[in-house]
């Protein structure tokens, strides 16, 4: 038989909808792309069969994708401009421990949990809303922690705060096999790819983004982000600073080259501008006092501009096959450096590492080691790497200059002013849950008086599903 009759055809288009639509439908809420797959590979082995043509198949799943919406779009009670929803999210648990060589002080061990979890709507017109939520711990009066989604486990099993980690709506004007511009606005993931020494992972930046992808050819595409984030609002003249009311903002631009030169080696290159506007207002009283590093005057108002270059390289080589690891094996070589024009001295940072490998499944791994330095005033203290801890430590004396145990203070913290090693290890349990290992071990590199340095370590390890 050349060609399905009009009654088969019926009959096909009822089953590819019904494999569509039975997921979503009994779950009232939920689309998912696995039930639309599976229609379409079921008309693609008819039309290799020869039950039916190309036409008639591309035929048949656009009448299904439109019975589908439509039945959805009932069940759901979403208007008919709604194209999507999907809900995302992750859990990790975390082991952690600080510890640091100075015998004075005391190692601490805490354990922690983080939660994401929230819907992407997709709307007609190449529009995204997004909106997550996050747990954290309250971080004073400002709110929860801006570097960290963490919840610690502590004071006697209390409820626990949930907070709003992103909160977006996003356009996507221009998309083809060339060109591809999104445009963002709100509380939302950083459009900037940059290591950690620049911004933290966890960092969720407020205002503006912009993204842009143009390709050259399959193998070849420049990529340009943008974006200006409010770091406060300021409704009159700060404490410590009263002659000035400008809102601190940041904003940047960043070019990166991305070429595939053979199916084995890849290549990119960056850089990356950065500049903070009033930074007189960053004081500690207006926004909230993660990390440490930068040179602050007696009001703590930051005493230098921060306005710094990147540069970033990476080379990827990809091995076929490797001993006990699932699928090609990539190896990966990076570094990044930065200066900043802004201040005379500890102003510059940078970084190199190698990962052997990634744990992006069941069966694969990750091994990556990296060191990095980061002087004082190289860039911003409170938007980096908050995990990347040095030991701070007030180096009482008594009589003749003798230590005097009782009146030490110290702490381990993130910021700059910090140099030494990162390690990590990932292996892929499945392919929803991830095993990471990670330590930092560093130490001040110019120990400010009086202040003294000692190494502090830093031992994480996770269990991370991802739904």
């Amino acid at each position: 038989m050349d060609m399905a009759t009009t009654q088969q055809k019926r009959s096909l288009r009822k089953l590819t909808f019904g494999a569509a639509a039975v997921g979503a439908l009994a779950s009232a809420s939920l689309a998912t792309p696995a039930q639309a797959q599976s229609s379409d590979a079921l008309l693609n082995k008819l039309v290799e069969k020869g039950v039916l043509t190309v036409k008639e198949a591309n035929d048949l799943k656009q009448e299904t994708d439109q019975d589908f919406t439509k039945a959805y779009q009932v069940k759901t009670g979403l208007p008919d401009w709604v194209t999507s929803l999907k809900l995302t999210g992750d859990f990790r648990g975390r082991v952690e421990n600080f510890r640091t060589d100075f015998g004075g002080n005391v190692d601490r061990t805490r354990y922690r949990y983080r939660l994401r979890f929230g819907p992407i709507i997709t709307l007609k017109d190449d529009f995204e809303i997004g909106l997550r939520l996050a747990s954290a711990d309250a971080n004073g009066g400002f709110g929860g922690n801006p570097l960290s989604g963490n919840t610690t486990l502590a004071d006697g099993a209390s409820r626990k705060f949930v907070y709003i980690d992103a909160a977006y709506a996003k356009w996507t004007p221009v998309h083809n096999d060339t060109w591809n511009l999104s445009a963002t606005i709100g509380k939302m993931d950083n459009p900037f790819k940059t290591s950690w020494m620049v911004w933290d992972p966890d960092y969720q930046p407020e205002g503006a983004g912009f993204q842009g992808i143009y390709r050259f050819s399959d193998k070849q595409a420049l990529r340009l982000n943008g974006g200006l984030f409010v770091l406060d609002e300021l409704n009159q003249p700060t404490l410590a600073n009263p002659a000035s009311s400008h809102d601190p903002y940041v904003y940047g631009a960043q070019l990166i080259w991305e070429a595939k030169w053979t199916p084995k080696i890849e290549t990119a290159f960056g850089v990356s501008a950065f500049s903070i506007a009033s930074k007189e207002n960053l004081d500690n009283l207006s926004v909230p006092n993660v990390n440490e590093g930068n040179t602050r005057n007696g009001a703590g108002i930051l005493v230098y501009n921060y306005n710094p270059i990147v540069g970033s390289a990476a080379l990827t080589y990809t091995l076929e096959t490797f001993p006990f690891y699932k699928g090609a094996f990539p190896v990966r070589l990076a570094g990044e450096f930065m200066n900043n024009p802004g201040a005379p001295t500890q102003n510059e940072g940078y970084n190199f590492g190698v990962t052997f490998g990634k744990a992006s499944g069941k069966g694969t791994w990750e091994i990556f080691y990296r060191y990095q330095s980061l002087g004082a005033d190289a860039w911003y203290e409170e938007v980096v790497d908050d995990d990347n801890s040095g030991f701070w430590r007030y180096n009482g004396t008594v009589g003749g200059g003798s230590y005097d145990p009782a009146s030490f203070t110290g702490a381990i913290k993130g910021g700059t002013n910090i140099k030494g090693h990162l390690f990590r290890l990932g292996y892929g349990l499945t392919d929803s849950l991830n095993f990471n290992f990670t330590f930092y071990m560093n130490d001040l590199i110019h120990p400010i008086q009086p202040y003294a340095g000692a190494t502090a370590m830093h031992l994480m390890a996770d269990m991370l599903w991802r739904f």
